[in-house]
């Protein structure tokens, strides 16, 4: 069995960002295939069941054709374990991947090469800028007509302001894409039917390139690679664990191709689980005490058991089955008899598992996004917080006698991030709050085909909310008290000012100094 320190150093836990549409579900599932986790392709345009990839299985995802959850991946090859994180792609459900960002070590960033950086990417980059992440950039659908990829190397240096360092070039793009050049390795990978064709050569001077690439092709690879290594810095290791460089791959993920080369580039360059913060100190992947905590709560991942799974990305020692835990935020103790490892809606009983690894702890209710489990000491890993509202709805019931029913239902969705649920200080309904209109559909949906409850989501006289606190609680408890019709508390009983508009924001903050009117809030 693996010691700790050999465990967390063959481990790359990683996660896929990207603009909707940019080939992140198909780089996924070709990841997978590459892993060995899967044997067939279920390929986008593929019919019945086939049709989806594997990390989409809710059935709203399955009918829009979109990743509104989080799934978590665990494969392996050549000896290294990769837990992958597929994000939502939809910018309506960027809480869920900020949240998924908090648990990966390293992001792969797919960038459409027709279209390049596009305003979701601009945004999950930033987030992880923020964090000093790790960030591989590959750049897909090269099988189609794309931009020079030049001018995608400035866009990501520019608007990034990352240092990019092109570890392959592309032969030919579009039709006549006919594979890459492996700058740091000296080989050409050919693009066949169904395998990557790799060549090693002497150098772009070899002769042996005469009889792989058009004559043509090859003239304009050797012009560019030479300038590519002038105008490009050299890739620097350091530079990408720190955050300030990128390595860039080139491929068609839909084609399979450029999967493996960015897989083994994973393994070879992206780093092993890290030091994580907590309230208290650092926490260290080779400590001998195991900890962990919830970056994600899903419920009823299988209809029949009516289950309800936490996300728990371990941060230290080594985790075994039947463990007895601290659940920090209560003071209890917990036992995990069932722990499970993933592979989207399949899964299997996990008897051990260490820092790097997402591990799944059935329970019903007791866990929420934001708790740490400890085996020793009282401490809480911080940076998860909860986001403003950007739209606030009214939650009325069809049938009032499930009054009961529906609390139950929002708080349970509010403990897994799906949406905020404020209750106003005056009046009996609920105000739910979520960042983008999509989650509002599937917050409805949720609630009838999981709770079955049918509710209206009526417009709040709301734009949106704040949380307030203060240093002088008497100050506080006054400011609460003079506009008690527009104060609500959260699920935590925290105090939340719910303004009509923005202008009543800013005047209820210029008037009021000694509050502080928080736009995000750390998970308690």
């Amino acid at each position: 069995m693996p010691t700790t320190e050999q465990a967390v150093r063959d481990r790359r836990t990683f996660a896929i960002i990207s603009h909707p549409d940019a080939g992140k579900t198909t780089l996924t599932e070709k990841l997978l295939l590459r892993g060995g986790a899967i044997h067939l392709a279920g390929e986008v345009k593929a019919k019945g069941e086939r049709r989806r990839a594997r990390s989409d299985w809710m059935k709203i995802e399955q009918q829009r054709g979109i990743s509104v959850t989080t799934s978590v991946m665990t494969f392996i090859r050549d000896g290294i374990t990769f837990n992958l994180l597929d994000t939502p792609g939809h910018e309506d459900f960027s809480e869920d991947t900020y949240r998924t960002l908090t648990a990966v070590d390293s992001a792969v960033m797919v960038i459409d090469a027709a279209k390049g950086i596009e305003p979701q990417t601009r945004k999950l980059f930033e987030v992880c800028r923020l964090r000093d992440m790790p960030i591989v950039t590959f750049i897909n659908k090269l099988d189609r007509e794309a931009r020079d990829p030049f001018e995608l190397m400035d866009q990501i240096a520019e608007e990034l302001a990352l240092d990019v360092a092109p570890v392959a070039w592309p032969i030919g793009m579009g039709r006549d894409f006919k594979g890459c050049y492996d700058l740091l390795h000296d080989r050409v990978l050919l693009m066949g039917e169904d395998r990557t064709e790799s060549v090693q050569v002497d150098g772009l001077d070899d002769p042996k390139l005469e009889e792989l690439i058009p004559a043509e092709q090859l003239q304009k690879l050797r012009e560019e690679a030479e300038l590519v290594r002038e105008a490009c810095p050299k890739f620097d290791v350091d530079a990408f664990l720190e955050g300030h460089m990128t390595p860039v791959y080139f491929g068609s993920a839909l084609r399979n191709f450029g999967v493996g080369h960015l897989l083994s580039g994973i393994a070879e360059f992206s780093p092993p689980p890290r030091p994580l913060p907590t309230d208290k100190r650092s926490v260290d992947p080779t400590e001998d005490k195991v900890s962990g905590f919830v970056f994600k709560v899903q419920a009823n991942m299988d209809p029949n058991h009516r289950d309800r799974i936490a996300f728990v990305r371990m941060c230290s020692g080594k985790f075994k089955r039947g463990m007895k835990l601290k659940h920090v935020r209560s003071g209890k103790p917990m036992a995990i008899y069932n722990p499970i490892m993933f592979f989207a809606q399949d899964r299997e009983i996990a008897d051990e598992a260490f820092p790097g690894d997402i591990v799944g702890v059935p329970n019903h209710g007791t866990l929420r996004v934001g708790d740490t489990l400890s085996e020793s000491e009282d401490m809480r890993f911080t940076g998860i917080p909860d986001f403003a509202p950007e739209i606030l709805r009214r939650v009325r019931l069809d049938d009032p006698m499930k009054g009961k029913h529906l609390k139950k239902a929002l708080e349970s969705l509010a403990e897994e991030g799906v949406t905020q649920v404020f209750k106003p200080e005056l009046g009996a309904n609920w105000i739910v709050g979520v960042v983008g209109q999509l989650q509002l559909d599937v917050l409805k949906t949720r609630i009838e085909a999981e709770y079955g409850i049918n509710v209206t989501l009526e417009p709040a006289p709301y734009e949106t909310a704040r949380w307030v606190s203060c240093d002088d609680k008497a100050k506080l408890d006054s400011f609460c008290g003079a506009i008690r019709s527009a104060m609500s508390t959260d699920r935590d009983g925290a105090p939340v000012f719910l303004a009509r508009n923005y202008w009543e924001l800013n005047h209820q903050i210029q008037n009021n100094p000694d509050i502080r009117f928080s736009k995000t809030r750390e998970r308690a």
